[in-house]
């Protein structure tokens, strides 16, 4: 996939966020990847930067053996959309979570999830990721 350079700077950033944010629960480098005017779209956390930070605090205490793993990732714009496998803890089948970004400034300005349970029999053999 080729990407503009805004796209190709955009997704870069938002991987490196998600590496090091999202993914290691680390409410600490928030301000670093985050506009300060953040906008959560997500039920699971409340608006702005101290919500997100608020929740990545509850998440890494109430689930310290969380492993979540990037599928795929793709950029639009100023729209960065993560496919992801996240498992709270070893032996569930976890769930596959789209995220979407939109970015500002080379920052997060707003996101939005989507968050569906792997189930344990399908219809198909194709899979979830």
């Amino acid at each position: 996939m080729t990407y503009s350079a805004l796209e190709e700077s955009n997704r870069r950033i938002a991987i490196e966020a998600y590496e090091k944010v999202i993914i290691s629960f680390d409410s600490s480098r928030v301000d670093e990847y985050f506009s300060p005017n953040y906008i959560q779209h997500s039920t699971l956390a409340a608006d702005g930067v101290a919500g997100l930070k608020s929740f990545l605090d509850w998440a890494r205490a109430e689930h310290p053996l969380i492993k979540t793993t990037i599928k795929r990732v793709f950029a639009d714009g100023d729209y960065v959309i993560f496919h992801v496998h996240t498992v709270l803890s070893p032996g569930e089948a976890g769930a596959a979570v789209v995220d979407i970004f939109r970015m500002e400034n080379g920052k997060i300005a707003e996101h939005w999830d989507i968050i569906q349970n792997v189930p344990t029999e399908q219809l198909n053999k194709n899979g979830m990721f």
